[in-house]
């Protein structure tokens, strides 16, 4: 399991360090955060595995905001991943959000997406923030083996 993390891991590196840098497009943005969505989820699996296994959760929930919550439960001192399953329930919704594209095959290129009446706006700055939160995050797992 712990291989396949880092599998994702690489691809959503080589988006983030070298499609990005060359293409500049919004779809390239998009497809970061999906890998990263699906880095997420196969941590998590490996994470309820570890607490069913560790007793602190008697069974596996199916339905992902219910694995979401049972993780803010048993992990709820750990920072990091508090951080990491806010970004994740971020990501999760962005398909269903409205979405403007700004400046794309430019030096600037950003998404401003509307959530919950406020605007994010993702440009290259608030990807190398949440690229270094889930860097931590990925060596806090490798840390838990």
């Amino acid at each position: 399991m712990l291989s396949e993390i880092d599998r994702e891991k690489k691809i959503a590196e080589h988006l983030f360090y070298v499609s990005l840098k060359y293409t500049k497009t919004t779809d390239v943005i998009l497809n970061l955060l999906n890998r990263w969505v699906a880095m997420v989820n196969i941590s998590i699996d490996y994470l309820l595995k570890k607490a069913k296994k560790n007793k602190k959760i008697k069974s596996i929930p199916d339905a992902p905001k219910a694995r979401e919550m049972a993780i803010r439960a048993v992990y709820s001192k750990e920072k990091v991943i508090i951080e990491i399953m806010d970004m994740y329930s971020f990501f999760r919704k962005l398909p269903d959000l409205d979405k403007v594209r700004e400046y794309e095959f430019r030096k600037n290129v950003a998404l401003r997406v509307i959530s919950s009446g406020k605007e994010v706006r993702i440009d290259m700055e608030k990807l190398k923030a949440w690229n270094e939160k889930i860097n931590e995050y990925i060596l806090l797992i490798n840390k838990m083996k």
